[in-house]
């Protein structure tokens, strides 16, 4: 049972789709737990079980969030890009919506190299505008710092690896998970008819591909996320 109400409401559930799931041919047969039906060659996510582990998952950002635990939410697919910027950004959280780059965990040395390069730029972009250069090398440090926006503008305050991290599309972000799993970072996956729920620590079943269903699992993930700041807030 949830230790704390999230107004997880299944008639807006189904309103936003978090219940349609992927074409029957295109499952994961670990998902059967999680499927009420089929309909019109698609299964149907049982959404008492999405509302359950939500919330489960609400508490656990909730309180960690609450002891100043530090979120990384990862989402590359077109459809998620944008809420997940937006939604980190209010909810004061590390991420990812471009593209992942392999060993972006794992190798977090090699990581930090490229933090402290992106800063680095932007701190001379702001000084001179590259101005002081000559046209070409000015031109080249300019798509640098363009390319490095676009990768790491998400995680640029990072200093440490998350104590926590959120993936929207557990399919697409397997690599993300993988490096999670190696490193023993607890998970959080939004997950359709095809992932396999066993992979991370609380599993959503939940429609991956609806901007309305991932708008909706977001809004709850970082209404708990920012209550928990909130008390750690007051508690510090």
């Amino acid at each position: 049972m949830t230790k704390r109400y999230w107004n997880i409401n299944l008639e807006e559930m189904l309103e936003a789709g978090v219940h349609l799931g992927h074409d029957t041919r295109k499952w994961n047969p670990k998902m059967a737990p999680y499927i009420s039906a089929k309909r019109k060659g698609i299964h149907i996510t049982n959404l008492t079980g999405t509302a359950r582990f939500l919330s489960e998952a609400c508490d656990l950002v909730f309180y960690a969030a609450s002891r100043g635990k530090k979120f990384l939410i990862v989402g590359t697919n077109n459809k998620a890009a944008n809420l997940v910027a937006r939604a980190s950004i209010k909810a004061r959280c590390h991420y990812v919506n471009k593209k992942w780059l392999a060993g972006m965990l794992t190798n977090w040395s090699t990581t930090e190299t490229r933090l402290q390069k992106f800063r680095d730029l932007r701190i001379e972009q702001k000084r001179s505008g590259f101005n002081h250069l000559p046209k070409r090398d000015a031109t080249m440090l300019k798509r640098q710092l363009a390319r490095l926006q676009t990768y790491l503008g998400g995680i640029q305050y990072m200093t440490d690896l998350p104590d926590i991290v959120i993936i929207i599309d557990q399919h697409k972000e397997y690599t993300a998970l993988r490096e999670c799993l190696t490193l023993g970072i607890p998970t959080i996956c939004l997950i359709d008819t095809n992932c396999d729920p066993n992979l991370s620590d609380i599993s959503i079943p939940a429609n991956d591909d609806a901007i309305s269903s991932i708008r909706y699992i977001l809004n709850k993930l970082v209404f708990a996320i920012c209550e928990g700041h909130f008390r750690y807030i007051l508690n510090s």
